[in-house]
């Protein structure tokens, strides 16, 4: 029977992946041939203290529960927007240890990234030299390895990985897909919609091959994954988590494409859940600076980090009250303006 919801938010891993219904039928893919997912230890840069602690202590809303399951029912994009601090980026984290989506892959915008920069690169040059080296080896002897295919110079972006047909969905984070430049959202959209891409490069290289499939590393693990004649189609469609920092406005056909979650600043009970979630139950100064950071917010943008980091040396120095306060003033500067001028 169909589980809702699948991602419930409670941090606890299970397995309710597997009871989602089939999917709408024009989100239907059927990539092959079907890969396992990798572990979730087989990514180390996924599984950093950092990344680790952010997905175990995410404190997730009720509307992020129900809109995260409505993207993986319809099998659409999340695009999460929402000032800095609210956990835009830890949210895939939570998601994917939670339904045991093995290591998450992150791909970040910058204004000069493309397309191609998510799905694969390749390096011609690479392969020039391992021509000329191999030329150079067999001149030396017979058995030198051949390593001038293009599938040894080409290796999947982690938008590229997440499209690979894995029976079950990948997480991918992109973020800060505000900062791209215009062309990229219109990119993305038809690559997303259509659950799959070309690599020309190996659809050349296949009329050679004698099946037509290549071995090319995916991102993250670096394992070797078979393309048939060039051509990547998905099977699950990945949970994708697009963050904006709404720095710009998007096209309409983007939009509409996607499932849109506005995270808002937490109130007085969800900051303190999430205090409790990194450095347990909160003491009275805890409370107190809780307090003040609700009361800052109003005259400029703060972030939670800011106040787990003055919490957490309240705790741990055995500094008095007075030079507390002055340390958390400090630490918690609305951001963009200089600690020295903003004042508690």
């Amino acid at each position: 029977m169909p589980l809702w919801p699948v991602y419930t938010g409670t941090n606890a891993p299970h397995d309710g992946i597997a009871q989602l219904p089939p999917p709408p039928p024009w989100r239907a893919f059927d990539g092959g041939p079907v890969l396992d997912p990798p572990d979730a230890a087989a990514d180390r840069s996924a599984v950093s203290p950092d990344r680790v602690h952010r997905a175990e202590t995410y404190r997730a809303t009720e509307d992020t529960v129900q809109l995260v399951n409505a993207a993986l029912y319809l099998r659409r994009p999340l695009l999460v927007t929402g000032p800095p601090g609210t956990g835009k980026s830890s949210l895939v984290y939570a998601v994917a240890r939670e339904l045991r989506l093995g290591p998450v892959l992150r791909w970040n915008i910058t204004s000069r990234s493309t397309l191609q920069d998510g799905l694969y690169s390749y390096d011609p040059l690479s392969r020039l030299y391992a021509a000329r080296r191999r030329a150079a080896e067999q001149e030396a002897g017979p058995e030198a390895a051949d390593e001038t295919g293009i599938e040894h110079h080409l290796r999947l972006g982690p938008l590229g990985t997440a499209l690979l047909p894995y029976a079950r969905p990948r997480a991918l984070l992109i973020d800060e897909i505000d900062k791209s430049d215009l062309d990229l959202p219109n990119d993305l959209l038809n690559v997303l919609e259509e659950g799959q891409y070309q690599i020309p490069e190996l659809v050349r290289a296949a009329r050679l091959a004698p099946d037509g499939t290549a071995r090319v590393p995916a991102d993250g693990t670096g394992a070797p994954v078979p393309v048939v004649r060039g051509q990547v189609r998905c099977r699950a469609f990945p949970f994708v988590v697009l963050t904006s920092n709404g720095e710009r406005e998007f096209p309409p056909a983007f939009l509409r494409r996607c499932v849109t979650l506005r995270l808002r600043r937490p109130d007085d009970r969800h900051l303190a859940d999430i205090v409790r979630a990194h450095l347990g139950e909160p003491d009275s100064y805890a409370e107190e600076l809780i307090g003040r950071f609700l009361d800052r917010t109003g005259a400029g943008d703060l972030a939670t980090d800011q106040l787990l980091n003055a919490i957490y040396l309240a705790r741990t120095s055995n500094l008095d009250a007075g030079s507390l306060d002055q340390l958390a003033e400090r630490l918690m500067p609305h951001l963009g303006q200089s600690a020295q001028t903003d004042v508690f």
